[in-house]
């Protein structure tokens, strides 16, 4: 019984305190209900609150828009009103000018009816008074009019005559004048100094002792030296200076350059003289290409084959009446570029046709013909272009001038060369009896070289001893001589000196 009571004690006690459990979560639960609930209201609140603020902003700018939209239409509209107006008031005018063109057509219509009715009147009229008149004259209207032209032209034949020789000598002065404006400003454009050839070279010695040395023992240094160099070493009494003379500029400029060398080691001998001359040689044939090359680039012209830049190195040691003709060549170059600048002609054609116009002087010596017809085989050997060939070959008037560059070209060379100071006649001659003389020696069988010494008063003759023997070098002398008297024309008396030299070399191994 006890542990029944018990157990129904339990049970009663355990349901109360679910009883109890249940009403104080019950309780707590609405406790909290209300405060949720009283925090959304008061979230309900605030949001209609901030709605209706926003509303009533949102009816405020919609109030302003509407507004300004209702100012922008009024002004619109007046502004439609006003243009309609301006409309309505051209429509108007132009209406009133259509109505006054067409009226003012009809005018037009009505007089041009009236004129060609009287046109015709008048045709008829004219028609009438010819035909009156060639009944009277006797003579038809083309006649009359043949004749009228001639009784004209009889009246003023002299007035006429009068005005075109008025005319022409005003237009010849006018382009005369002109030319020599163009002529003017491209010798303006370009001035080019040039410096006078001469025969000689002087040179400065270190003291009077080196003449001895280059004299030689029984003056074997100085003959080694003259033969192979062609010039003429003249040792005299002026102090520390020696002269080396010849015509040829490159041969004395390949002769001081070697003794300066042979100066400078102080050993002269024939063996180290000949070693000497073949290096300055060398040295000669490179500064005539540079010559060449700075005078293409000078010019701009960089298209030139390699040989052609050599043979214009090489016109710098050539002279034409004293002139250097390399310098001769820039400066005709420049002055036919300038005056075909001025007269729009091909400038490039000019200025290159102006530098090689007398490339064919590099080697008139050594080919038969014309320096114009040598440089034309030149410049067709080597490609040059066709233009340039015909502007360059008229310089001389040899060819008739086929372009307008040619004439420039030949303007250019005369404006070069006729200048004061610019060439020497005297000298030019003077170069041209040596090199006559040189090619009548040059030309008998078996002559090696000649070199014309002594201001032409001597001829140095070099055989080759194999072909010429010692009684016939006295046979060469006497002919030389005698062809020389033939055909030159000089004062005096020239040396003909024939050398016979033969030379044994062998090695020991």
């Amino acid at each position: 019984m006890n542990q029944a009571t018990l157990l129904f004690v339990g049970f009663v006690c355990l349901a109360l305190g679910i009883v109890l459990g249940y009403y104080a979560r019950q309780s707590i639960v609405k406790k909290r209900k209300g405060t949720i609930e009283a925090k959304l209201q008061k979230k309900i609140s605030q949001t209609k609150q901030e709605s209706e603020e926003i509303l009533t902003q949102a009816r405020q700018q919609a109030t302003k828009t509407i507004s300004e939209s209702q100012q922008e239409i009024d002004t619109r509209r007046k502004e439609f009103l006003k243009t309609e107006k301006l409309l309505f008031r051209r429509e108007h005018i132009l209406d009133q000018k259509i109505s006054s063109f067409e009226e003012k057509e009809k005018e037009f219509a009505q007089n041009l009816k009236k004129l060609k009715e009287v046109k015709e009147k008048l045709i008829g009229a004219r028609e009438e008074i010819q035909k009156n008149l060639e009944k009277v004259a006797h003579l038809s209207a083309r006649e009359a009019r043949k004749e009228l032209l001639k009784n004209i032209e009889r009246e003023h034949e002299r007035e006429l005559q009068e005005r075109m020789q008025k005319l022409s000598r005003e237009g010849e002065e006018k382009f005369e004048k002109r030319a020599r404006e163009i002529i003017t400003g491209a010798i303006q454009k370009y001035a080019l100094s040039q410096a006078q050839e001469i025969t000689t070279t002087t040179l400065n010695l270190p003291s009077d002792e080196i003449k001895g040395r280059i004299i030689g023992k029984e003056g074997r240094n100085i003959k080694a030296f003259e033969k192979l160099t062609g010039v003429e070493v003249l040792v005299d009494d002026t102090p520390e200076t020696v002269i080396i003379s010849g015509f040829n500029p490159i041969r004395r400029h390949i002769a001081k350059i070697a003794l300066e060398r042979l100066v400078h080691d102080g050993r002269i001998q024939p063996a180290r003289i000949e070693e000497q001359i073949a290096k300055a040689k060398e040295e000669v044939e490179d500064q005539i290409k540079e010559f060449g090359k700075n005078a293409a680039y000078d010019l701009g012209i960089l298209d030139l084959p390699p040989k052609i830049v050599s043979l214009l190195g090489r016109l710098y040691f050539r002279s034409s009446y004293g002139q250097n003709v390399l310098l001769h060549s820039i400066e005709v170059a420049h002055l036919a570029q300038a005056l075909a600048d001025e007269l729009e002609a091909d400038s490039k054609v000019a200025k290159k046709a102006g530098l090689l116009h007398d490339i064919g002087k590099s080697v008139d010596h050594e080919i038969e013909g014309s320096h114009v017809d040598i440089g034309i085989k030149i410049l067709e050997k080597f490609g040059i272009d066709q233009e340039v060939i015909k502007a360059m070959k008229a310089h001389h008037e040899e060819y008739t001038a086929e372009t307008i560059e040619a004439i420039l070209v030949k303007v250019a060379d005369q404006i070069s060369g006729a200048r004061p100071g610019a060439r020497k006649d005297t000298l030019e001659n003077y170069l041209r009896r040596l090199k006559d003389l040189e090619d009548i020696v040059i030309s008998f069988p078996g002559v090696e070289k000649t070199y014309a010494i002594q201001a032409g008063r001597e001829v140095r003759v070099f055989v080759k001893p194999e072909k010429i023997g010692d009684l016939e070098s006295y046979k060469l002398a006497k002919d030389i001589a005698g062809k020389i008297q033939e055909e030159l024309n000089y004062p005096g008396e020239i040396k003909v000196n024939v050398i016979r030299e033969t030379r044994v070399i062998e090695y020991a191994r």
